[in-house]
């Protein structure tokens, strides 16, 4: 049993700590649509910059709810992150946002909430929020204060923003919400003024407690299921948005598949699978018979985890998953695509849980040619191999902002 850690609060340190040149940054957002709407009235956005090492991420809550909702904060969504990655001046940005908005006949006003965070060089971090709930900055089982700036515009009828500016350092989470995260509960017998931020902040800390390296997914996936927890009925009676960013160590993994072009490079295959720091996959059972081979393993098939057209896992020492290769793989593409997480356990989805817990995704991949994939009966999604990771791979870049690298053996 854990203890219960009670919310503390102290100001932000602002000494110098050595930052790893390998810190990455762990991003998840959970959404739930508010009771009765199909479509979602919060927006997140998240774009990555390579070039000039810099991620950019809008949280915006447009009035009301459903479609009209979405409209608002899409457009506020969309137009903040372009501003800010063209260093737009923020008073300008805000007027421009507010005047481009359309107004809404029942209020005859524009409007929508926004947070914006801008990190650079991986630590330095640039926060605005415009009527949004605060963040929360989690280090070291507390949370921090940040001073901020208060910025206003006379033509937003008194809308004031508040700017931040902090330096991330390794093992730190920050938490940005739609109010309806903070409002969860709002009424009832027990939360007559609702969850509010600092109830949120003590579940929090309580996590990172109990789980002090709980990923942003679960934790963000936890905030969120409390929240509705909180709602009569567990019915959300308003949009929902939290999204986690966690600053830490690369969690690292390796994806062995085909086997390599000449078989005298097979030693040398197995070899960096057996020497590989982080979580190890192979997929494909000649590649798998390989490593076994050269690394005198033996492998252990679970018929059990067969699942419709998904064939099963296997396992051997060494390896945290082993499975078959191009229709494994073409499901597990067609999932991230989708952004489907589902509940049925196979070795796509297990094979998919491990990817989206990992940060720098390494791929090995053999050229030989499988005579047996080139058969003209084959569904038409089955895909050569090196083509079908390329996707793979460009789909965890630029969706799940994962290090996603290629190479061919």
């Amino acid at each position: 049993m854990f203890p219960r850690m009670a919310a503390q609060t102290k100001p932000l340190d602002s000494r110098e700590i050595d930052i790893p040149d390998d810190l990455f940054i762990e991003i998840e957002c959970c959404q739930q649509n508010r009771h009765g709407q199909y479509i979602c009235g919060d927006s997140f956005m998240t774009h990555k910059f390579p070039e000039e090492d810099r991620i950019i991420s809008v949280l915006s809550d447009g009035l009301g709810h459903g479609l009209k909702a979405n409209i608002l904060s899409t457009m506020t969504a969309t137009m903040a992150l372009k501003f800010t990655a063209s260093d737009v001046d923020l008073i300008c940005s805000a007027e421009t946002i507010m005047n481009a908005l359309p107004v809404c006949r029942i209020r005859n006003i524009s409007y929508a909430t926004y947070t914006i965070v801008d990190i650079k060089m991986q630590t330095e971090i640039s926060i605005v929020e415009m009527d949004n709930p605060p963040f929360l900055l989690i280090r070291g089982g507390e949370a921090l204060t940040v001073p901020y700036q208060e910025v206003e515009s006379p033509s937003l009828e008194g809308r004031k923003m508040k700017t931040y500016s902090l330096k991330a350092m390794p093992e730190d989470r920050l938490v940005i919400m739609s109010d309806g995260i903070s409002q969860s509960g709002l009424g009832t017998e027990e939360l007559k003024l609702g969850w509010r931020v600092e109830g949120c902040k003590r579940f929090v800390l309580d996590q990172v407690c109990h789980d002090p390296q709980i990923s942003a997914r679960s934790l963000a996936g936890m905030i969120q299921d409390e929240a509705l927890k909180k709602e009569v009925g567990g019915h959300a009676y308003d949009d929902m948005t939290v999204a986690v960013f966690y600053f830490r160590k690369p969690r690292r993994m390796l994806v062995l598949t085909g086997p390599p072009f000449q078989q005298n490079r097979d030693a040398y295959f197995a070899n960096v699978f057996d020497k590989f720091e982080g979580k190890k996959v192979i997929c494909g059972g000649t590649t798998a018979n390989i490593v076994a081979r050269e690394l005198n393993r033996t492998i252990v098939d679970h018929l059990a985890t067969t699942d419709g057209d998904i064939p099963p896992i296997a396992t051997f020492e060494g390896a945290d998953l082993v499975t078959e290769g191009l229709l494994t793989l073409t499901k597990v593409a067609q999932l991230l695509e989708k952004g489907d997480r589902p509940a049925r356990r196979n070795a796509a989805t297990m094979l998919l849980e491990r990817l989206l817990e990992s940060d720098s995704i390494m791929f090995l991949v053999g050229t030989k040619i499988n005579e047996a994939h080139q058969d003209p009966t084959h569904p038409m999604e089955l895909e050569i191999r090196r083509n079908l990771i390329k996707r793979i791979a460009g789909i965890l870049d630029r969706k799940y902002l994962k290090d996603a690298m290629v190479r061919y053996i």
